[in-house]
This record gives structure tokens, C-alpha cells and sequence, in this order.
């Protein structure tokens, strides 16, 4: 079974087993505009909740990104390395940064369900 939980930073992390798979929200997407590069993390490097961990550059800004839980990189999305802007077209699905293996899954409790993030949101 899949759970997906946002952060207050407009992050996502679709949980399956001790595995999350991490990106932003179409929100975040909307608001950093065109994107148009996106600095990933090293595969085996370990991160804390709430670090950051990425960055995404827009004609707009530049925006970290940070771990919506703590545990290992063990994938990135190297298409985004050519063409950043795939987040821009689907960040839920294909527009994903990278997967993570999940230390500890209390911390999961730190963050929203869909339904709480829309209201932070305004939906």
C-alpha cells in the first residue's frame, strides 16, 4: 500500500514499505515557475528530516529542497538532470527527485495527509 504526505516546504513523499519516493508539489511547481535546473542528491548519501537535500532553480528563484524523512538516497531521477522542466509538466508522477530509504517511519507522523496540506494551500 502507498501513502503520500506533504510538508509545510510543498514536499511529497509517496511511501511504499521502508521506501519513499520524493518530489514537490504541483503547488510548488506553479509557484517557482519555469524550471530550469534541479541540483539532486548523491545515491548513498543519509539525511535527517527537514534538512535540505536538493535544490530547483526557476527563472524565478532558487529553492531548496528538504527531506520530508530521514534515510538514505538510494535513487535519483537523472532525467531531470537534462530536462528539469519535467517537473513542471507532471511533478506527482514523472517530475520525482528521489528515492530514499526510510530510517525511521515515526516521522511520517510529522507530516500532512492530502487533506490537511489542501487547507494549508487554500484548496
Amino acid at each position: 500500500m502507498t501513502d503520500i504526505y506533504y510538508t509545510k516546504d510543498h514536499e511529497w513523499i509517496k511511501v511504499d514499505g521502508g521506501e519513499g519516493l520524493v518530489g514537490i508539489t504541483s503547488y510548488a511547481s506553479e509557484q517557482l515557475g519555469d524550471i530550469v535546473f534541479v541540483e539532486l542528491p548523491q545515491k548513498g548519501i543519509s539525511f535527517d528530516q527537514g534538512k535540505d537535500v536538493a535544490v530547483i532553480e526557476s527563472v524565478k528563484a532558487a529553492s531548496e529542497i528538504y527531506s520530508p524523512a530521514s534515510g538514505e538516497i538510494i535513487e535519483t531521477n537523472s532525467s531531470l538532470e537534462e530536462n528539469p522542466e519535467i517537473i513542471n509538466d507532471d511533478p506527482l508522477v514523472a517530475g520525482w527527485l528521489y528515492k530514499i530509504k526510510i530510517i525511521n517511519k515515526e516521522e511520517l507522523k510529522n507530516l500532512m495527509n492530502e487533506e490537511e496540506y489542501n487547507k494549508l494551500i487554500g484548496v
